[in-house]
């Protein structure tokens, strides 16, 4: 299986559900915080690690998982992350002290890193080339998607029958996901693929081995700051305009970025490479930031500059496979991904909320203006380090 031939869409679909399970791990959290808050009163301000200790095995590991991951199977790995998180989902119904449940989300960490390495790598190989833009950039929605289903079916079902169901019903999804992978999931590593474990000393040369790479690290380095400004935007940005708007611009910035992705970013990948379109989306996000900073509150540039980070979301995924041609390769750029993006997510609003306090509104902006300079500038960079090595790729 090596998708050369042919793609096997219906199962791309359910890689993609798998990400949406995934995802779903942070979003049943973040979009019902006010009851977590609510069921945790004693824990005071620490409540809020009950979302973002999940990124923590992301940062650190992230890397190192796509390297353990090719070496030991997607297949494998990927069932067992998905049944570990249905478990998790499982004990966590059961509502737990703060701490425990604390305990739970670290260890939930561990099933959404193997879920976001392994099954964007899965989905490369089992796509013909010509596909491989399409099905990434469908993948690259997968976070956006979760955040919108679980808001729309979770809140509801939370207010009727209680904060224990939304953890019961995605175990229930991620366990129907995970026995469907089971049996139309083949094994797609080769079978004289390397299988020994990695020591420390060689995972440690890897992680180096990876970031000095134009090839494996330029999609996780633009990522970091796609992250960075995306998720301290969805938080902050709807504040800023009027009170009778607020809640249409919420909902519509992670729905701009989706359709953006889908139409125009796939539109634009059939004539150039995925590198050159988050070249683009930062550059048109740019712009789009620097008339929020001349019309603040303006709703149409807020939902507008979603729009253009779609075109990022996407193509991001997208220039894996087009900068790294072997499982190994793409499973190594993936896990890169995964820890930048954790990174990013976890650091995002925390410093651009900071920023906020301290110099304001146009601080705020200026700063996100930074993040898509430095954007446009590592891609290009590391593209023209391609150009002088031998090229791996077009793109």
């Amino acid at each position: 299986m090596n998708g050369q031939d042919g793609t096997r869409f219906g199962l791309v679909i359910l890689l993609w559900a798998a990400g949406l399970c995934a995802a779903a791990q942070f979003a049943k959290m973040a979009v019902v915080f006010p009851t977590v808050q609510e069921h945790y009163p004693g824990a005071g301000a620490e409540v809020g690690f009950l979302v973002s200790i999940i990124s923590f095995i992301g940062i650190v590991l992230g890397t190192s998982a796509g390297m353990v991951i090719a070496r030991l199977g997607f297949r494998r790995l990927l069932l067992w992350a998905l049944v570990l998180g249905a478990a998790v989902s499982a004990y966590q119904a059961t509502l737990p002290p703060f701490g425990l449940m604390m305990i739970s989300r670290f260890v939930e960490g561990i099933s959404h890193l193997i879920i976001v390495v392994a099954a964007p790598t899965l989905i490369a190989q089992i796509s013909a080339e010509r596909h491989r833009p399409y099905t990434l950039t469908l993948w690259g929605t997968f976070f956006g998607v979760a955040f919108s289903v679980v808001a729309w079916l979770g809140i509801p079902l939370v207010s009727a029958h209680g904060l224990h169901v939304m953890f019961i019903a995605h175990a229930t999804v991620t366990s129907i996901v995970a026995i469907l992978l089971y049996f139309w999931l083949p094994t797609v590593l080769p079978a004289d693929a390397e299988r020994t474990m990695p020591g420390i000393v060689h995972i440690l040369k890897q992680h180096g081995a990876i970031y000095r790479s134009p090839h494996m690290a330029a999609p996780a380095l633009g990522w970091l700051f796609y992250t960075f400004s995306f998720v301290s935007l969805l938080t902050l940005l709807p504040d800023t305009v009027s009170a009778e708007n607020r809640t249409f611009v919420a909902a519509s910035m992670p729905l701009a970025s989706i359709v953006s992705s889908m139409t125009a970013g796939m539109a634009m990948l059939r004539f150039t490479s995925a590198v050159n379109v988050v070249i683009a989306g930062f550059a048109i996000a740019l712009g789009v930031a620097a008339a929020l900073w001349l019309d603040p509150g303006n709703a149409w540039l807020c939902i507008l500059l979603f729009g253009a980070l779609g075109l990022v979301q996407g193509a991001s995924f997208a220039a894996v496979p087009q900068l790294n041609r072997t499982p190994q390769t793409q499973a190594m750029a993936n896990g890169a991904m995964a820890q930048t993006g954790n990174l990013g997510n976890t650091c995002g609003t925390p410093v651009t909320l900071a920023i906020l306090v301290s110099l304001g509104y146009d601080g705020m902006i200026m700063t996100i203006m930074l993040c898509y300079v430095l954007g446009i500038s590592v891609h290009y960079l590391l593209g023209r380090w391609r150009r002088l090595e031998q090229p791996q790729t077009t793109g």
